[in-house]
């Protein structure tokens, strides 16, 4: 028996800066994971991921997480997830300066 669907966001890392980004539904990377587009469609979100894979040229190692929705918009489900929405946790750089 096939597990249900979960909702998911496309995420992937900026190639030049390695920064974590989310893909919303403008087909722009966010370094917000409340702007990505909420998936809830098994087959629209192979169709995100395939859209994510063809832009080597901005991205590398896209993939679909798991996420629901919250107040601001999607959220993360695991841990890997909102760690990496975080940012770089040895120094305060980027998201780290931001909070």
């Amino acid at each position: 028996m096939s597990r249900a669907f979960l909702p998911k966001v496309v995420t992937a890392n900026l190639l030049i800066e390695g920064t974590s980004v989310w893909l919303t539904e403008a087909d722009v990377w966010s370094p917000r994971m409340c702007d990505a587009e909420f998936i809830e469609d098994e087959a629209h979100a192979e169709i995100r991921l395939l859209f994510a894979k063809s832009q080597p040229q901005t991205v590398v190692g896209p993939y679909l997480a798991d996420a629901r929705l919250g107040v601001n918009g999607p959220e993360p489900v695991h841990f890997r997830e909102a760690f990496r929405g975080r940012g770089p946790s040895n120094y305060a750089h980027g998201a780290q300066v931001e909070a």
